[in-house]
């Protein structure tokens, strides 16, 4: 039913919350990507079919007789606590179950539906302690989930469920309570800076965008999220679109816009359906298209898919690309805010910038500003992954330290082995060591050490990961994505990525750390767009910061985690070798040699260290040496 008023919103708001409570419990069950991939679906299917059977059933305990069991099964988006997925949550207990299968459900349902008793096997453990609720566990407790609140608690599809937690509430204030120049005003006072990259100042684009004297606008959200490793804002398409819809309904009443876009890449098939369910559900809801709430504030959503190229992260690759156009970025001025989409003034930031500005409006400038640090204010998500114990996805504060962060989130680095660097903000970005354990992470702290936040991805090394690899594979992927337009990022990348190649292949020299700095400067300080004057921040944090890893690879021809196998020596152990020629007979290149019945030696220039040989000695003779 179309509401026309805001106090038909309120009415539904009310009837929502009702709904939501009427069920004894709810089982939540996680459909983000990640524990789709593991089997959730079948999990839901499950617990739909034994929540069917149950319907209407009376439960016995003892003498009394309890309400009839009626239990709402749901769809929620992404928990974060991918490393323990599947992932299970049962209220009004806030049990957390992990690494849930198919065949425990109907375990969980006696256990918690019926008994209101937690099943002890599929808790979460730490250092002996089981956690019945989700909200104790350390993962959780230490964060501060403002973004995604709803994430994992309110099913995805559905926004009565968003209404129910306020949903829209903002979206009521500032068509009734608000002008756009006041809504601008706050956004501006809040400080809330773009969450995509750089940090740029929110309300400073919505001032500009604002100010142009022109009828026709335009709203984008860029959901292109294509940083390695980096989930995010697909967290938040999936697990509560309505929350960015209603950020980009905003932006479109302060600046006079009556049309958005959302720019996501194809290879997120679920968000795109969850943003197309959202979307036709808030304009049957009469949230979107014309005269939204019986207001003269019209405003539509349209969803546009991109074909998997990095450089459309960039702000005018992306609005060419929505144009039918190739996404190539172009030289500027003039800026997106004076002419972006269709050469008309567009505001265009990320997912989470938008799924800010909801609660922004609701709790105000003031209380924003109370989080974070003065410079960065509010919260910020971050994927994090890589050899930590607890990859998932995760929001804290601005200014949390990158300690924090891996350890008491993270659960520390696996196996406990030492920590090496995080790399930060993708192939954008650049590695903290060690030494930047204290290092608050926020944008001008990271900008002080060469390093960017980035779209928020976490990736943590250990002392087994070989930094001139990473330095190798992140430029590998910046040039595989260059657009080509200009020459220093087309051809600078490909020369520095041709010198890492050589490197790890046992060729490189002490002149080609020399080359590496030189190209990536130049990269730096001349590439058109800010992809590509990032694209060289990698190889140049890793050579600043572990020169003595890229010296061994030059001067000693040895890679000490054995992660580059043309620096990987084979070798015979004389007193082992009892001379049998196996491994000769299997060496594909008729590297060894020897007499039958003494020990054999391998050819090291002829050797291409398949590792056959070592397969197939019997006697365990032959060792690899990095």
């Amino acid at each position: 039913m179309r509401l026309e008023n805001r106090e038909a919103l309120e009415a539904r708001r009310i009837e929502a919350k009702e709904a939501m409570k009427r069920p004894s419990h709810r089982i939540l069950v996680c459909a983000g990507t990640g524990c789709l991939a593991g089997g959730s679906a079948g999990i839901y299917d499950k617990f739909k079919e034994l929540a069917a059977k149950e319907e209407g059933i009376e439960v016995e305990f003892g003498a009394e007789i309890a309400h009839p069991v009626d239990t709402g099964v749901k769809r929620s988006g992404c928990h974060g606590f991918c490393e323990m997925g599947p992932l299970v949550r049962i209220e009004p207990s806030n049990y957390l179950y992990v690494k849930v299968k198919a065949e425990d459900c109907e375990e969980i349902f006696e256990e918690s539906i019926r008994n209101d008793r937690p099943v002890e096997r599929l808790l979460y453990e730490a250092d002996g302690i089981k956690y019945e609720t989700q909200e104790k566990i350390p993962f959780y407790e230490k964060q501060m989930r403002l973004v995604l609140k709803n994430c994992g608690h309110i099913d995805a599809e559905n926004i009565d469920e968003y209404l129910a937690v306020g949903g829209y509430k903002a979206l009521e204030k500032v068509l009734f309570d608000m002008t756009p120049e006041e809504v601008v005003n706050e956004i501006s006072e809040s400080d809330l800076r773009g969450r995509g990259g750089g940090g740029f100042r929110t309300g400073y684009k919505w001032q500009q965008v604002a100010r142009q004297k022109v009828e026709e606008k335009y709203v984008v959200c860029n959901g292109d999220e294509g940083d390695p490793g980096a989930f995010m804002d697909r967290s938040v398409m999936e697990g509560d679109p309505h929350k960015m819809l209603e950020g980009m309904m905003i932006a479109g009443y302060a600046v006079g816009a009556s049309e958005g876009y959302i720019y996501v890449r194809a290879e997120y098939p679920l968000a795109i359906n969850r943003l197309k369910t959202a979307i036709a559900q808030a304009t049957e809801a009469g949230l979107l298209g014309e005269n939204i709430l019986g207001t003269e504030f019209s405003f539509r959503i349209h969803i546009n898919r991109g074909a998997g190229a990095f450089v459309c992260g960039e702000g005018s690759a992306l609005t060419a690309s929505i144009e039918g156009e190739r996404g190539m970025p172009r030289t500027k001025p003039p800026r997106t805010v004076e002419q972006g989409l269709f050469a008309k003034p567009t505001v265009l930031n990320n997912v989470e910038t938008y799924a800010n500005v909801p609660m922004i409006i609701n709790e105000g400038a003031k209380w924003y500003h109370s989080i974070g640090t003065e410079g960065s204010p509010g919260t910020k998500a971050f994927a994090l992954t890589g050899s930590v114990k607890h990859t998932g996805l995760i929001e804290v504060p601005m200014g949390t330290t990158l300690r924090k962060i891996v350890y008491d989130i993270g659960g520390g680095v696996k196996n406990d082995v030492p920590f090496k660097a995080v790399q930060i903000g993708g192939p954008s970005g650049g590695c903290l060591v060690t030494s930047n354990l204290e290092v608050k992470l926020d944008f001008d702290s990271l900008k002080k050490l060469n390093a960017m936040i980035g779209s928020g991805g976490l990736v943590v090394m250990d002392e087994n990961t070989c930094m001139v690899e990473v330095a190798r594979f992140f430029m590998n992927f910046t040039q595989n994505e260059s657009c080509g337009k200009c020459v220093p990022c087309r051809e600078g990348t490909k020369q520095m990525l041709d010198i890492l190649e050589d490197i790890v292949a046992g060729k490189g020299t002490e002149e080609s750390l020399k080359m590496l700095e030189e190209l990536g400067e130049a990269i730096t300080n001349t590439a058109l767009c800010g992809l590509g004057k990032s694209a060289a921040l990698p190889v140049l944090s890793t050579l600043r910061n572990f020169r003595e890893e890229y010296l061994e690879h030059v001067v000693e021809k040895r890679c000490k985690t054995g992660t580059c196998q043309a620096l990987q020596q084979y070798k015979i152990v004389p007193e082992k070798c009892k001379g049998c020629s196996k491994c000769a007979r299997n060496c594909p290149v008729n590297a060894i040699s020897g007499k039958i019945k003494e020990p054999f030696v391998i050819n090291q220039e002829a050797c291409i260290k398949c590792g056959t040989c070592l397969d197939n000695c019997p006697f365990g003779a032959i060792v690899k040496e990095s």
